[in-house]
């Protein structure tokens, strides 16, 4: 199977559909057949291939009558292995919980897409526990990135690994995942997929696994901004409205010339340049200057970060006494949260207030946010299996520029900004909470622009 599978829209897909031209059980056979090969085994932790046959089945009837419930009606869906289906135990990438009991109930935004006709055709892997940027899971293995994939490969990025390859490999036309430091974000950029962070509090997190309550945000890995558009809308319960680009000419865009751009490798700063470039060409007003609350972060979360801390709290059951059924780098990342006291907690509570304040006061004169989603590309993941310093410096410089948005308690889209032939990278754009329709908006335009840039 070819690295890459030419990824087919959401509207496109549908499309097909009303004329004929498919089927959803076609679409269907050609999913499931996709994750029992290549990647696939590697990719879903559980194939639904009875419930995705009669889901499918039922949308072609359902269709046929002319009843088809929305823009989404028998196209294949994946979701990432957090999210509680009913009847089958949510594992969450882990060998912890595989005897726990099969959840009794779905989780709600599972049930919002099989209301709105999507075909879940299954769980896709992730970093244990939701708790990395870089994807690799010792104990289901790791997706390869469609990108190099030869011999061992690269990293797909993490949390929601398998999310990004189930789309870029035919294994489903959009995936769903979970970002609370980037998790949706930076596969997406590594894998050339666009993602999208919403606004925490617009997508229910019922019935998911949490790494972090109070960071955790369920967003799409799809083809494109309308694809995550229509997605977003359905997640969160909201009639979907069609996007309109924004007009580049009145955009308003603050580069970071500070934290955002230290480690930038040659290729993603190449694609970077080229982007800014295009985008001022277009008439977008783009300032280069120092934001200075992001020199804040590191002294913040001196003594750990709300991850460590509220990823403690629902391990605590667990930890220490079955750390050996861990991912030693995950329970590591956990254990720090042991170490962190109510009043370290609180101080962080009140300290990201205020650091929300102060950026809400440095971005009020712009429309969002500019910056390479992940500063490097994929990097190669043996070197990372095989050294523990290697992948705690290579997480740590993945998770940075994503992690800032979840702190803001903001929305964030990931583009991307390779050209054909170059290893995927990603642009995002990023603004403070319950912009998100206008976030999109402004997306849609910066999508077209960096099309067209394209040879």
């Amino acid at each position: 199977m070819s690295a890459f599978v030419p990824l087919t829209s959401l509207a496109d897909a549908a499309a097909q559909l009303a004329r004929g031209a498919t089927s959803a059980v076609q679409f269907t056979e050609t999913a499931l057949a996709r994750a029992s090969e290549g990647e696939g085994p590697k990719t879903c932790t559980r194939v639904l291939h009875d419930s995705a046959r009669a889901e499918a089945h039922a949308s072609d009837t359902l269709r046929a009558a002319g009843l088809a419930r929305s823009p989404i009606e028998g196209l294949p869906i994946s979701v990432k292995d957090l999210f509680d289906i009913a009847g089958h135990v949510t594992r969450a990438g882990s060998r912890l919980l595989r005897s726990e009991p099969p959840a009794t109930r779905n989780a709600p935004i599972v049930d919002r897409l099989r209301a709105a006709g999507a075909v879940i055709v299954g769980t896709t892997n992730m970093t244990e526990f939701a708790f990395s940027g870089i994807g690799i899971n010792p104990h289901y293995g790791t997706p390869r990135n469609p990108w190099a994939r030869e011999g061992d490969g690269r990293i797909p990025g993490g949390s929601s690994s398998g999310a990004a390859i189930s789309v870029t490999d035919g294994m489903a036309l959009a995936a769903i995942g979970t970002d609370t430091g980037g998790s949706v974000r930076i596969p997406a950029a590594l894998c050339g997929l666009t993602g999208f962070k919403p606004t925490a509090r617009r997508v229910p997190s019922a019935g998911t696994i949490p790494l972090s309550t109070t960071l955790d945000s369920i967003g799409p890995l799809a083809p494109s901004v309308r694809c995550c558009a229509l997605l977003d809308s359905l997640l969160a319960g909201e009639p979907f409205a069609e996007p309109m680009p924004a007009a580049i000419a009145s955009m308003r865009l603050l580069a970071p010339t500070n934290y955002v751009l230290a480690g930038m490798d040659h290729q993603v700063g190449t694609a970077w340049e080229r982007a800014l470039s295009r985008l001022s060409q277009a008439g977008a007003r783009i300032t280069h200057a120092a934001l200075a609350p992001l020199d804040a972060l590191a002294g913040i979360h001196a003594q750990g970060t709300l991850a460590n801390a509220e990823a403690w709290a629902w391990h605590r059951r667990y930890l220490p006494a079955r750390q050996g059924e861990y991912d030693p780098r995950v329970a590591a990342r956990i254990l720090v949260g042991s170490r962190m006291n109510a009043a370290d907690y609180i101080d962080l509570l009140a300290a990201r207030q205020r650091w929300i304040a102060a950026m809400q006061a440095a971005l009020a004169d712009y429309d969002a946010l500019v910056m390479p989603t992940v500063p490097v590309v994929a990097p190669e993941i043996a070197p990372l299996v095989a050294s523990d310093e290697a992948f705690a410096a290579a997480n740590a410089l993945i998770l940075r520029n994503t992690t800032l948005v979840n702190f803001l308690d903001g929305c964030a889209v990931s583009l991307p900004m390779h050209q054909k032939g170059e290893p995927p990278c990603g642009l995002s754009l990023a603004a403070p909470g319950g912009h998100d329709a206008r976030l999109l908006a402004l997306a849609l335009a910066v999508e077209k622009e960096l099309s067209r840039a394209a040879p």
